[in-house]
């Protein structure tokens, strides 16, 4: 099928379809994004996600996010909330809506890179997020809900 044929399929531009087309291959091939090295580039970019989210600022969210930005969240069983959103503005939407939840965030490292333990306001924990940053934006952020893994996680080196 053609590209033309395929974008009114995934509700996609021609370009846009191309585009996800382009970055299939490369994932099947072993290439997906791979994140800056740099830690403390990649704090800067969370930093600058993080206040953007709690202020409320839609437009400084975007600017953070690549526009191509994949989020995976896996909540396991809760029901609704497992999902797969890409755009940068689809993701902004999810994290200002995440933003109004009132969680307290603690910056760690989620293999190697730069991540967020976020707990409830009674100090529960609600997820672990995993960043991968790429030329100053996020391009892809992996979110861990599911109550039965986060118990089985050890945080000891965070607590306290």
């Amino acid at each position: 099928m053609t590209f033309e044929e395929i974008a009114p399929v995934v509700d996609r531009s021609v370009v846009a379809t191309r585009q996800l087309a382009s970055r299939a291959r490369r994932r099947v091939q072993g290439q997906a994004p791979t994140s800056d090295t740099d830690v403390r580039a990649q704090r800067r970019v969370v930093d600058a996600f993080r206040a953007a989210a709690q202020a409320g600022d839609f437009e400084g969210l975007v600017a953070v996010l690549d526009p191509h930005i994949v989020l995976r969240a896996d909540a396991g069983a809760v029901k609704g909330m497992s999902r797969l959103v890409r755009g940068a503005q689809a993701v902004a939407g999810q994290a200002a809506a995440f933003s109004k939840m009132a969680l307290s965030n603690q910056v760690v490292l989620v293999n190697g890179n730069i991540g967020l333990v976020c707990r409830l306001p009674d100090g529960r924990l609600f997820s672990v997020i995993g960043f991968t940053i790429a030329d100053g934006r996020v391009v892809e952020m992996d979110i861990l809900a599911d109550p039965d893994r986060l118990s089985r996680l050890d945080l000891s080196a965070v607590e306290g």
